[in-house]
């Protein structure tokens, strides 16, 4: 009897084609030699190193509890400010 085993990927890449300059090829050939890490990883790092990652839920939690009572002070309600804001042209209207 054979077994076989599935793997599942946890995520999916998207391919991305890049313009670099000759200095960031070179760049990346020299970290990727002296690493052993492929460039896509490199880029991969930077891009997480500078814009950051997806939020956990933890953070989602956190930043729920960070606005908990923002609202309180309004004098108009959540759903009376969405009409408001739907209604109309939005051009020249500011949240208060």
């Amino acid at each position: 009897m054979s077994v076989k085993i599935l793997v599942m990927y946890t995520y999916i890449m998207l391919r991305t084609q890049i313009s670099l300059t000759n200095a960031e090829r070179r760049a990346l050939d020299a970290e990727a030699q002296r690493t052993g890490r492929s460039i896509s990883a490199l880029i991969r790092d930077a891009i997480e190193t500078v814009y950051g990652s997806e939020s956990s839920s933890a953070d989602d939690i956190a930043a729920m509890r960070l606005a908990f009572g923002s609202w309180k002070d309004s004098d108009v309600d959540g759903a009376a400010w969405v009409e408001r804001t739907r209604s109309g042209s939005r051009l020249g209207q500011s949240i208060q």
